[in-house]
């Protein structure tokens, strides 16, 4: 096995933190290219970087293919400049035989280095042995630049590996007076639109990034929604599954979320009604809560679910205005499950 132990690196070999954040934030934006399509595996991207030049990209596009390390080291055409180079990796590299071979262990075989890592994998086939392998090998590993930014990147990935249940997005629209729709006994009426045009191809591009799409039996029944990608690209050209939540149910939460996660289930998108949004937020069933706010009052309806009050060191917020709609989100802070 390479062992570079003994090796004397050059003069300015290493880059400033700056410069690492700066390439790690390149593997980032290279990572989200394979947003919604490389189920079950995280969005991966990798930068090699020579003498304060890159000479090699790449980034996961779908499962079973080449993970980012291999698509980067490919990339380089002068083969011979990898032992001079570090690697940049927004996930630790892989040290298991999956579908593809350990990464870590072409690192090793191509003699690169110095590997710097955005944040450690909970997956437990890797979990730190990615990390360990490359420093047995004698390879420099740095870890932990942009490290937030990472784990957000993959938050539903480390969701379903740490608490074995699906990454939990509520998603609801309300009026500027917080009520979701009119009150309506019966179908016969069509249901409050909220959305507009953006905003509706936001919420499609959510559903893509969903494997399992939600409603309460009462918003089945009167807004019959069809709950299909239609304003975004579907992955793999393939629609999500859909779930009607009895009320029954919403008692047995836990144990049905845990039965998803059995099912290989790993996104699900809470889109209603309020009784069963509630029920979500009241057991702390949740990661992520999207809210739309549209530029009008209602004065009475159905009341929107309340919010859980943002807690410091647990949530993340983040709210962007477009056409006078008011779009909020809520993340809960990637420290509150980076338990690896």
């Amino acid at each position: 096995m390479f062992s570079n132990k003994q090796r004397k690196f050059p003069e300015n070999f290493f880059p400033s933190e700056a410069d690492d954040r700066l390439y790690m934030q390149r593997c980032l934006r290279l990572a989200a290219g394979g947003e919604g399509l490389t189920y079950p595996n995280p969005m991966v991207g990798s930068v090699i970087v020579h003498a304060g030049r890159i000479i090699g990209e790449g980034w996961h596009h779908r499962a079973g293919q080449p993970h980012a390390e291999p698509n980067a080291i490919r990339s380089v055409k002068d083969q011979s400049l990898l032992k001079e180079s570090t690697l940049y990796v927004s996930l630790e590299p892989c040290a298991h035989h999956g579908k593809t071979p350990p990464c870590a262990d072409l690192i090793l075989e191509k003699q690169i280095p110095r590997v710097v890592v955005g944040c450690a994998d909970p997956f437990p086939a890797v979990s730190g042995q990615g990390i360990a392998r490359l420093r047995e090998g004698g390879t420099e590993v740095t870890v932990g630049v942009e490290e937030e930014a990472c784990l957000l990147l993959n938050r539903r990935f480390f969701t379903v590996h740490l608490a074995q249940r699906p990454h939990i997005t509520l998603k609801w629209a309300q009026t500027l007076d917080a009520f979701i729709d009119r009150s309506r006994d019966d179908d016969s009426e069509p249901p409050l639109l909220l959305s507009d045009a953006l905003t509706a191809t936001l919420c499609h591009r959510l559903r893509a990034c969903s494997q399992l799409i939600a409603v309460g039996r009462r918003t089945q029944e009167l807004d019959h929604p069809q709950l299909n990608i239609r304003h975004w690209p579907a992955p793999h050209g393939q629609q999500p599954a859909k779930a009607v939540i009895s009320h029954r149910l919403t008692d047995q939460l836990p144990e049905w979320l845990h039965s998803l996660y059995e099912k290989g289930i790993q996104t699900l998108l809470v889109e209603g009604g309020s009784r069963l949004l509630q029920s979500f937020i009241d057991q702390d069933l949740w990661d992520e809560i999207q809210v739309e706010t549209a530029p009008f009052k209602l004065k009475s309806g159905h009341p929107a679910p309340l919010l859980p009050t943002p807690a410091d060191g647990h949530l993340s917020q983040k709210t962007v205005t477009a056409d006078g709609h008011l779009m909020t989100t809520l993340i809960r802070r990637p420290e509150k499950f980076a338990r690896v």
